[in-house]
């Protein structure tokens, strides 16, 4: 429920103005209550207190299917959408400019931008084409930290877990049910001591039930493919799921929808100076090669693994360094292990994670050293069949590489420290200024990606000299969550009046959430984009073309790689799907035969080299490998 519509106190003056604004779909953004950032008020400003009343605050321009505001301006990323910002960028001077698109960075343009500061947000490829769209799909505590005795981390993270599964987004996070076999006579009292100590610091929160033992007889009933001769029992608990390619996409989009101005293929080539202090910066246009010149009183480098090459083109070393792991995930049909539940066990370099994802399970993970190229980290065979044996040691019938259907390597930003081995470097977020009017982000973990752009905006906001509101976002819904509850309640109902099958609805409302009236009114303009993907049933057609129209996809591999997951889940990587969605998207993208064709060859050239590179025994060959494949975008070899 709305949370606006309450007996009027001071912060209602401001939330009052919200509703006004999300009710008449006007392009003014709602505001945050301020009150000040540990400096003092101006006398003409009211100190708005909020947070004893927990008010969420709903995307502007919400819509459902019951209900449906007149000519709103729904798309903030379509393609006419993104050549305006990339005008204004050039002609107008923001107060914040976020570099990178991924869940760091999108967090802190809706950071920013929820405090009622004009931002913008460049990527130089797709929202979430880095390591935010290749993790293990989680929103978790890290059970691996509290053997580090890092608790702060793992309170941080479980409170951050509980907040997007009950309240951001519970359309794109739901909890999910693991199980911890146990294998050692020992096991039973050191494990449950464990996750004892982080079921109770999660409290339960936004999952259905605290952790349970279960006797062997119960563990196998729940995981009839686990190997009687090893596991002894197990520990049942809930951790929170999410497609972390499209909750990015969505940050991303539910900061447009609040008035920042997002660009992605744009990548940043240089910053502007005045005397010793960062005033903007230089970048192109990937899509048009054009350049141009955004100035901004402050800049947020959020751009994670490229951090370092960020602070090079500042000039000098920062006063942090990132070092790059590997972590590589493997994913093989459904039917191929019988359970109940995810499973998570530890290995002797890091924990293992075999993941239920719709019609199949996602394998994982690696954590390795990683200096090559980190646009597209590789994976080797020597990484798959390492991700093979950990999972075998637990299941009845091994899984073989005949099994593997996809595969994607992703790289952590960790901040730099002395060990050795990159498991045990900080997951940790580390925030710093080494010039003027230049902030950097880096480290941390995909869950506490909130509390990260939080730091990054505060810190960029002492730069502003000028009252900024504190953070909001802990009460800002991301775009779809507003009326969720309620369309998953009236899903039958809306099955019917779409003609569409009630599994469908389903499958939409948790990609879409109450965006799904959207896609809704697409279908009934065009009946024929209600019909599955013949390459890829799953998938609507409408979800490809919705995609391109309304999510920012500029290039075929966007849309089979990250606002869908067809080329991880069939087994041919999508190639048959590439032509079927290509001439869907195409209208939307203005491309001709000729673009057309260029597309499925890029994305056939990705695909054959990344299926090469897994063939590959080593890291380095197995790099040189993937790099066979010319990127789509112009000049993007070269971005950060």
């Amino acid at each position: 429920m709305d949370a606006r519509h309450r007996v009027l106190t001071t912060g209602d003056l401001v939330a009052t103005e919200n509703a006004f604004f999300a009710a008449t779909g006007s392009p003014s953004a709602p505001r945050c209550a301020a009150s000040g950032s540990g400096e003092a008020q101006s006398s003409h400003t009211h100190s708005l207190a909020l947070d004893a009343v927990p008010v969420h605050l709903a995307p502007p321009h919400r819509r459902t299917p019951m209900e449906r505001p007149p000519d709103v301006n729904s798309k903030p990323l379509s393609p006419d959408a993104r050549r305006e910002a990339l005008a204004r960028l050039a002609d107008e001077e923001l107060d914040v400019l976020v570099i990178g698109g991924g869940v760091v960075g999108a967090g802190s343009a809706l950071d920013a931008v929820t405090r009622g500061l004009k931002v913008g947000l460049v990527e130089a490829r797709d929202y979430a084409s880095g390591t935010s769209s290749r993790s293990s799909k989680l929103f978790h505590g890290g059970l691996r930290y509290l053997e580090q005795f890092n608790f702060a981390l793992v309170f941080e993270a479980l409170r951050e877990r509980a907040l997007v599964l009950n309240t951001l987004c519970p359309h794109l996070a739901r909890p999910v049910p693991f199980i911890y076999p146990l294998e050692k006579p020992i096991d039973r009292a050191y494990v449950g001591l464990g996750i004892g100590v982080y079921d109770v610091m999660g409290a339960g929160r936004g999952v259905p039930a605290h952790m349970k033992h279960l006797s062997r007889k119960k563990t196998m009933e729940s995981f009839p493919s686990g190997k009687r001769s090893t596991i002894r029992g197990a520990i049942r608990f809930y951790e929170g799921q999410v497609d972390d390619a499209r909750h990015t996409m969505m940050l991303a989009r539910t900061a447009a929808d609040y008035g920042a101005l997002c660009a992605n293929s744009t990548r940043v080539t240089g910053f502007l100076r005045e005397g010793d202090r960062v005033v903007g910066v230089t970048a192109q246009d990937l899509e048009s090669g054009n350049e141009v010149q955004i100035r901004a009183r402050e800049v947020i480098n959020a751009a994670g693994v490229w951090t370092d090459e960020i602070q090079r083109m500042v000039g000098g070393r920062g006063q942090f360094q990132v070092r790059a792991s590997k972590g590589i995930h493997i994913v093989v049909p459904r039917n191929r292990i019988n359970s109940a539940t995810g499973i998570i066990t530890r290995t002797e370099k890091s924990l293992l994670f075999i993941i239920p994802w719709g019609s199949h399970w996602i394998i994982g993970t690696t954590d390795t050293d990683w200096n090559l190229d980190l646009a597209h980290p590789a994976a080797s065979r020597t990484d798959i069949d390492y991700v093979l044996d950990q999972a075998n040691k637990l299941l009845a019938d091994p899984l073989t590489r005949e099994d593997v259907v996809g595969v994607y390597a992703g790289l952590r930003p960790l901040l730099s420290g002395e060990s050795e081995s990159t498991s045990k470097l900080s997951r940790e977020h580390a925030v710093t200024s080494p010039v003027r009017g230049l902030t950097m982000i880096a480290g941390g973990k995909y869950t506490t990606y909130r509390v990260m752009a939080k730091d990054a905006v505060d810190a960029a906001a002492h730069g502003l000299e000028q009252l900024v509101p504190p953070s909001c976002t802990e009460r800002v819904l991301l775009a779809g969550a507003d009326g969720y509850l309620g369309d998953h309640n009236a899903r039958h109902l809306i099955a019917e009046r779409s003609k569409l099958h009630v599994s469908k609805i389903e499958h939409l409302l948790g990609r879409y959430g109450s965006l799904i009236s959207e896609l809704l009114d697409l279908v009934a303009e065009r009946p024929e984009l209600g019909e599955p993907l013949a390459t890829a049933p799953e998938y609507l057609r409408v979800e490809a073309y919705y995609a391109a129209s309304h999510e920012g996809a500029l290039h075929l591999e966007d849309v089979l790689t990250r606002r869908t997951r067809i080329s991880i889940e069939t087994p041919d990587r999508g190639d048959a799907a590439a032509a079927e969605v290509a001439e869907l998207i195409a209208p939307v993208l203005g491309w001709d035969d000729q673009h057309v064709a260029r597309e499925i060859e890029h994305y056939r050239a990705r695909v054959k080299a990344e299926r090469d590179s897994q063939t590959q025994q080593d890291d380095h060959t197995a790099d040189a490998a993937r790099l066979g494949a010319p990127d789509v975008r112009v000049g993007a070899r070269d971005a950060g």
